[in-house]
């Protein structure tokens, strides 16, 4: 068994594209990262911020949020919805000692198998050189309680 750091990736994929891709990714054989996880969600605007702090608060030292391209949305405007969300999540993590570099959103359409697997490999790679996350997850959870309530 290797000593080296391997980061835990949690990837929103939407159902009718980026899905889609890493599913066209495994069938072709693909050689994926072992260490994303997958959670399918029917589109991209979906995506609570609320979940991707959780994500960090359980563990995750990465999260990549993917969906259509811009204008191929299922649901019209659900992307555009997404990227409004992330650029603000973007600037909170970055107030909380996390990096922003991890998080990260990408437009994913369905045949493009080849991007799926350069993304996900990029994320690893650099969060392989960033560490593990550290930061006060505490205060994370805190935050995270206050909002709840």
């Amino acid at each position: 068994m290797s000593s080296e750091y391997e980061p835990k990736v949690l990837m929103f994929t939407c159902n009718w594209c980026s899905y889609a891709a890493a599913d066209l990714a495994g069938t072709s054989r693909m050689k994926t990262p072992h260490n994303i996880r997958i959670v399918r969600v029917m589109c991209s605007g979906r995506v609570d911020p609320q979940f991707i702090m959780e994500a960090f608060a359980q563990g995750a030292d990465g999260v990549i949020v993917s969906g259509c391209h811009p204008g191929d949305c299922h649901y019209m405007e659900g992307n555009y919805k997404a990227l409004r969300r992330m650029l603000l999540l973007r600037k909170l993590l970055e107030q909380l000692g996390i990096e922003p570099e991890r998080l990260r959103l990408e437009w994913i359409s369905a045949s493009e198998a080849r991007k799926f697997v350069e993304i996900t490999t990029d994320t690893v790679e650099k969060l392989r050189k960033l560490g593990p996350l550290k930061p006060r997850l505490d205060y994370v959870r805190k935050i995270m309680e206050e909002v709840v309530k």
